[in-house]
């Protein structure tokens, strides 16, 4: 089965792409089956100036209207399914879509997520496409508990699963994540803010038209202000245990402001750049110290940026920090990869929750599932995976 997976994350800078042929070992579909994927074909397209900028005004904290949301929700699924439509082609078709859509609010009181919304209508992408689409995925987990993130730890389990030791993979796009694999078990959760912060001060100052610090620019013409970092590693979020779950809902540009105004004095804004981008190196360093992570492998827009990536290193002696692409999922399109898996789970009726990872007190299949042009016809039922390996396809 070839499943598209398409993703925006919480960056919301543009739509992740990745097709994956998926093929089943032989076996007994009754007991779990071996699954390999080849990576056929990924892309990362930007929305257009005008859609991200609608977008990001009504995002949290502003405020916004329903009839905003409803043309969001069909503008952004028009998006998706432009680049749906262009991916199948390239691939010769594909059996099934997954798409996550747009994150635009994520409900966390406490240690307790109550409700999430994710737009960017499927019913665009079944148009266009003609193949089934699997759509709004976290709901489900946050159903039984759980934080409806990250998902990306169902993913994370199946490729660290066979590593000696405490092993880990982190995620750092606009909140960067973290899964924790050992031989006693598997947890994830929200470590915190990545290039989230960064973005929003990239954005409000006008500092270049990408909307992040490319290769660390910005960052490099700062030095960190060490009042300011000190407050900032002082919230309580990071006190939570795992399992927990954050957003933009509190990591956003008011929030830089607030800390700001509390300093009392004038920071330069490369410096308060570089200040955050060592909050996050600080916040994770901290995390895979205390979990005695050995081996953590990373993706992400943050991985790009050498200031993370080098201070991580730097801050971790003892740690092997590499990029996902050593374990066979590409960095740059490791979430989209998961939509393709999450949507061929929900297919074959395989829940894609490991409960540690998301806390979920048990597994569900994720997902609704919208029809394509034709009957909606679903394959055999599997009982589950056993393993999971991923390639990309052989240059031709």
């Amino acid at each position: 089965m070839r499943v598209l997976g398409l993703i925006s994350g919480t960056s919301h800078d543009g739509i992740d792409a990745a097709v994956v042929d998926f093929v089943t070992s032989a076996g007994f579909a009754s007991e779990g089956v071996e699954l390999s994927g080849t990576v056929l074909a990924a892309t990362s397209v930007p929305y257009a100036p005008e859609l991200r900028a609608r977008l990001i005004a009504a995002l949290p904290p502003a405020q916004t209207t329903l009839a905003e949301v409803a043309e969001l929700d069909t503008l952004i699924g028009q998006a998706f399914a432009e680049v749906a439509a262009d991916m199948a082609a390239q691939v010769g078709g594909v059996d099934a879509v997954c798409s996550h859509g747009q994150t635009v609010y994520h409900w966390v009181e406490g240690a307790h997520a109550l409700g999430t919304l994710q737009i960017g209508q499927p019913a665009w992408i079944a148009e266009r496409v003609g193949a089934p689409v699997v759509s709004d995925i976290r709901i489900r987990d946050i159903t039984v508990g759980g934080h409806g993130a990250p998902l990306v730890s169902f993913l994370d389990e199946l490729l660290l699963r066979a590593r000696a030791g405490t092993s880990a993979a982190l995620n750092l796009g606009g909140i960067s994540n973290m899964t924790v694999v050992s031989d006693k078990g598997l947890y994830a959760y929200d470590v915190g803010p990545a290039n989230a912060l960064v973005d929003a001060m990239i954005v409000e100052h006008g500092l270049n038209d990408l909307g992040y610090d490319e290769d660390a620019r910005v960052a490099r013409t700062g030095t960190v202000d060490d009042a300011l970092l000190t407050a900032m590693l002082a919230d309580p979020y990071y006190a939570l245990t795992p399992p927990k779950s954050t957003g933009k809902e509190h990591f956003h540009l008011a929030y830089v402001q607030s800390h700001l105004a509390a300093q009392g004095r004038e920071i330069p804004v490369a410096d308060v750049i570089r200040t955050l981008t060592e909050l996050t190196v600080r916040t994770v360093a901290r995390d895979v110290q205390a979990a005695g992570i050995s081996f953590l492998a990373v993706s992400g827009g943050g991985c790009r940026n050498p200031l993370i990536l080098d201070g991580l290193r730097a801050a971790l002696p003892d740690t092997e920090v590499v990029l996902a692409d050593e374990l066979g999922a590409p960095a740059d399109d490791k979430e989209a990869i998961l939509l393709a898996l999450i949507g061929w789970c929900t297919m074959h009726g395989v829940s894609a929750i490991v409960p540690g990872g998301t806390g979920a007190r048990e597994p569900r299949i994720l997902g609704t599932i919208t029809p394509g042009a034709g009957p909606l016809v679903m394959p055999e039922i599997i009982a589950g995976l056993t393993s999971l390996s991923l390639q990309a396809a052989s240059a031709s």
